[in-house]
């Protein structure tokens, strides 16, 4: 009996507590004194009651601007949006941040912060990439200016992946153009996406496909081709296959592509070819 009736006024007097300080932060919020707002504001946001904080912030932020205060309550607000993950308020925050206190202890934080956020932004890669070459952009623009910072090694590691989305979206649209080049003549496209793929991604995980579509695209080009064309588009995917085992000899792909050469040389060596 003792236990509950305890229980119960330890609720209770919780209760109570919570209702007073919703009063008075509701009274905060209409109080005219902005210093008091500060006050409560930085309280709320090292308690990480964010979007109380943010309330605040947006009230006093303009009667701060130029004042000495300011550029911590500009640090607070600009991570309050990153912490609510508002990523393209904190992202344009932090970066006004970093241009307006260029002298401050924290814009390299702020910095990386900002290209963090447009890193949060890019969407999956089957998605328009805009917001991914956005964030490429920021956290290139980061490392450049900050080479030694203790932040270089995540924002590397972020930018690795950025790129890689980058490159499974485009070998993706490459090997759509190989899945559809007979319904849709799409094997020219096919050969295009992929010979830029090679150009564009030097060092790419996926090189071993374009290679291989490009070679696949060029020799099912060749078979739907009109029959003065075939003979040039096979001996073309021949080169093409010599470019793959050049550089991927011990692909799992090779014994695939063994079985097109196979057939190439006996449509070269025969004439007979499909019209």
């Amino acid at each position: 009996m003792f236990f509950k009736t305890m229980k119960k006024s330890i609720l209770l007097l919780l209760f109570v507590v919570v209702i007073t300080s919703c009063g008075e932060y509701q009274k905060m919020l209409k109080n005219p004194d902005s210093g008091l707002k500060y006050v409560m504001a930085e309280k709320m946001y090292n308690k990480g009651r964010y979007k109380r904080a943010l309330k605040l912030m947006e009230q006093i932020v303009p009667v701060y601007r130029g004042k000495p205060q300011a550029e911590k309550l500009m640090f607070m607000y600009s991570n309050t949006y990153y912490q609510l993950e508002d990523y393209y308020l904190s992202g344009y925050q932090f970066e006004r941040f970093a241009i307006s206190y260029p002298k401050s202890d924290s814009v390299e934080l702020a910095s990386y912060n900002s290209a963090s956020s447009y890193y949060q932004l890019s969407p999956s890669y089957s998605l328009d990439q805009k917001d991914t070459y956005t964030g490429l952009e920021k956290l290139q623009a980061f490392i450049d200016s900050y080479p030694n910072s203790e932040y270089r090694t995540e924002a590397n590691k972020k930018v690795k992946e950025l790129t890689l989305k980058l490159q499974k979206k485009d070998i993706k649209v490459a090997k759509q153009y190989l899945k559809t080049g007979l319904a849709l003549n799409s094997y020219k496209n096919a050969i295009a996406a992929f010979e830029n793929f090679i150009s564009d991604h030097p060092g790419s995980i996926y090189r071993k496909d374009a290679y291989f579509g490009r070679f696949q695209a060029e020799y099912e080009l060749a078979l739907q081709s009109v029959p003065q064309k075939v003979d040039e588009r096979l001996e073309k995917a021949l080169e093409y296959y010599a470019d793959f085992v050049k550089y991927f000899s011990d692909s799992d792909l090779l014994e695939q592509a063994n079985e097109i050469k196979k057939d190439i040389e006996i449509r070269l060596g025969t004439s007979e070819i499909p019209s």
